[in-house]
């Protein structure tokens, strides 16, 4: 048994752990900008299609939240029982099977990071350019993507600046057009009422159109496990990124909340319904048509800090793998700061190709399924760890380096004694319970997003046995 292993049902010393350079601030940016990207700026429009009350959307993102806050307390004894990179590769590979965590290791790096980079460059595109026409577009959005990894090659510390730099900057500028909001609400009586409850709000929440909006909610929270995929970089890593998911979470639940009462508050829901940029059309109604303008270029800058994010996280998936399997080891190289550059630079040129394309929105659709069932089998996990922390007899190779005595070990019973999910098991069982719930509703809702998921989940898993092989000729 390695050190590895025994990091999952024991608490290592701290000299073991604490190798990483990532402070709690960083990992908390990174958190909350990966979270707060395209998703809450594009889904109160289509919301609005389906439900009518202020009230029931604010509802759902709280629930949304909540949920979010059941996976994030999972991951953090996750991550403090497996305190390595590469986020549900890691886990699901350690947990059931290395093919399980191949998998998972594919759909992150197609539809977990390079589609959402792409699609998260383009909006900043597109809202750059309704603040500055002179900007176009695709050159915006190319400039983002590869002016952002260029930043990311150079150094660890460099990282950490631009994420903690551009993600502060963010949520200064959004947080004071929230705050003229609130004050603008708070004057007025009768705007406060659209948020408050009404005769059929709660009931509202009963239908199944609720089920849809419920569905934007769930992507606008996605990334909320973000801190797990850098973790072996991370100082104190057993308890920082736990630390960081929680907090990042609850954090971002309020912020989502307010923002989405501003906007509901700020224009006419006429004007909102089935609009994609609801920011900016919010704005121009709360601080005029030059405000509206404002209002797109401080988006802009937010997507900023969501694309930094996901090029920071996503190439330490790959990286992950390449240490793992010798056919992909080229891709686990890393520079003399510790970069993945090879990883990164692979994920540069998915993105770059799917900008180029201009048709990855769909494949965003057809791997969400997969997506949050990676998210299950990962919360799912720490039941199954639990499970296994019934005392066994196991054999130590170092016995000295956890503090035991000398010798041949063979009767020593070793319990897990680090970060424990409070009020377990209810977090992860109400996370899997309404992840599920929504998966079967877009299922019956939607068969062929279901079917091509399960495609995408299918050919890793078909590919795995031929790259194990490869694995058992090298070792």
């Amino acid at each position: 048994m390695d050190m590895n292993s025994i990091s999952q049902t024991v608490s290592l010393p701290k000299n073991l752990t604490d190798t990483g350079g990532v402070r709690l601030l960083t990992c908390l940016s990174l958190v909350t900008a990966t979270m707060v990207g395209t998703g809450v700026y594009t889904s109160l429009g289509f919301q609005l299609l389906d439900l009518q009350s202020g009230f029931s959307i604010l509802c759902l993102w709280v629930l949304g939240g909540l949920i979010s806050l059941c996976g994030a307390l999972s991951y953090a004894e996750l991550s403090s029982r497996i305190p390595r990179s590469g986020g549900e590769y890691t886990y699901l590979s350690q947990i059931y099977h290395p093919s399980i965590g191949f998998m998972a290791a594919c759909v992150s790096l197609f539809a977990g990071f390079a589609a959402p980079i792409a699609l998260s460059s383009i909006a900043f595109g597109t809202y750059l350019h309704a603040a500055i026409p002179s900007c176009t577009v695709t050159f915006s959005s190319v400039s983002a993507v590869v002016f952002i990894s260029c930043f990311h090659l150079r150094s660890l510390k460099i990282s950490s600046l631009v994420q903690n730099g551009v993600t502060a900057l963010k949520f200064i500028l959004v947080g004071i057009f929230v705050g003229i909001g609130i004050w603008k609400a708070a004057k007025h009586p009768s705007l406060q009422a659209l948020i408050l409850p009404s005769p059929g709000s709660l009931s509202e929440l009963l239908k199944p159109s609720s089920g849809i909006a419920l569905l934007y909610v769930f992507y606008a929270y996605s990334g909320w496990n973000a801190a797990t995929y850098i973790a072996g970089e991370v100082r104190e890593r057993q308890r920082t990124v736990g630390l960081a998911l929680m907090l990042g979470t609850a954090v971002v639940m309020i912020f989502y909340v307010l923002l989405n009462a501003v906007f509901i508050t700020a224009a006419p829901t006429v004007d909102l319904r089935g609009v994609l940029n609801v920011g900016s059309i919010a704005a121009n109604h709360l601080l005029g048509p030059l405000g509206g303008r404002m209002m797109s270029g401080i988006i802009a800058i937010g997507l900023l800090a969501s694309i930094s994010a996901m090029i920071w996280t996503g190439p330490r998936v790959t990286q992950r793998v390449g240490e793992d399997y010798p056919i992909l080891r080229f891709f686990a190289a890393v520079s003399p700061h510790g970069i993945p550059h090879r990883a990164l630079i692979l994920q540069l040129a998915l993105a770059l190709a799917m900008i180029a394309m201009g048709s990855f929105q769909t494949v965003l659709v057809f791997t969400q399924m997969p997506l949050l069932l990676c998210l299950i089998l990962g919360v799912a996990g720490l039941i199954v760890q639990r499970t296994r922390d019934k005392p066994s007899n196991i054999v130590l190779k170092h016995p000295g380096r956890l503090g035991l005595a000398p010798g041949n070990p063979t009767n020593t019973i070793l319990q897990y004694r680090g970060f424990r999910c409070p009020l377990y098991p209810i977090p992860p069982l109400l996370f899997i319970i309404c992840s599920l719930a929504g998966l079967f509703y877009s299922a019956w809702s939607k068969p062929w997003i279901a079917l091509s998921g399960i495609g995408i989940m299918i050919l890793p898993l078909l590919l795995h046995p031929w790259v194990r092989r490869r694995l058992s000729k090298h070792s």
